[in-house]
């Protein structure tokens, strides 16, 4: 058996064949600038590793998990701009989810979780119209709000700043540059006060909020600070990965 048999991508078809998954894990990033200091890849980066590490963690607990391969492209609508910043539209999205969820099911997986790294991407309205249409359980899970940032981070600025460049030194430290490169990731705000307040929304045009991509202070990111964090986040994921297999669709409700 293969040394990670819940990543999809590491295994043979004698091993699938010869296992029962009761979850699968579909990691949805994007392809986007990140500040001076950190690769358009960061976002599938982060996602693919503590998918991995939050499955491993389950599977030692007995839940048969599998990793599904990366969707790598995500909603970057304020982004057009910027160059090589790839978007793919919301009914894009839902037509590949679509298509992915209808395969599982007719497979006999009985559960998707969709673990979001990118905070362009929203699959509830997508999983809303989709879980009628399919019997397998459908549930996502934006790795970046599973446990809270303030108590690991002082800047808590939600786009290449301390939190993600402290995870990037800790599971990719040799695709960040020195930090003495890195933008201060200063973010402008909305005027309109309803806007800036947060009960009134619309996306952000990446260009009019930040001249290096940023959003958030990188400056003081450390790997130390990554390795905490990553490790609370996949155990998190992973007790309810566990929890996930175990349930009864059927039965979901006390």
């Amino acid at each position: 058996m293969a040394s990670r048999p819940y990543v999809l991508n590491e295994l043979t078809w004698k091993t699938v064949r010869d296992t029962r998954y009761d979850v699968a894990v579909l990691p949805w990033g994007a392809t986007e600038a990140h500040n001076f200091h950190l690769p358009y890849s960061t976002d599938n980066i982060e996602t693919e590793r503590i998918a991995a590490l939050a499955a491993g963690h389950a599977w030692e607990r007995g839940a048969r998990v599998v990793v599904l391969p990366i969707v790598p492209f995500g909603v970057n609508t304020g982004q057009l701009d910027i160059p090589l910043c790839l978007n793919l539209n919301p009914s894009t999205q839902a037509l590949l989810l679509r298509d992915v969820a209808t395969a599982l099911a007719g497979q006999g997986i009985a559960k998707l979780v969709i673990l979001n790294g990118h905070g362009g991407n929203d699959f509830r309205q997508m999983i809303r119209e989709l879980q009628p249409a399919v019997s397998l359980f459908l549930c996502c899970v934006n790795w970046y709000q599973v446990v809270d940032a303030k108590s690991f981070f002082s800047d808590l600025g939600d786009h290449a700043g301390e939190l993600e460049t402290s995870v990037m030194l800790h599971v990719a430290p040799e695709l960040v540059r020195p930090l003495s490169e890195a933008g201060p990731g200063r973010a402008r705000r909305f005027k309109v006060g309803g806007l800036r307040d947060g009960w009134a929304w619309a996306p952000r045009q990446w260009r009019q909020v930040t001249d290096d991509t940023g959003v958030g202070n990188p400056a003081a990111a450390t790997a130390e600070k990554g390795r905490k964090y990553v490790e609370a986040v996949s155990e998190k994921i992973a007790a309810f990965l566990v929890e996930l297999a175990r349930a009864d669709p059927a039965k979901l409700y006390e």
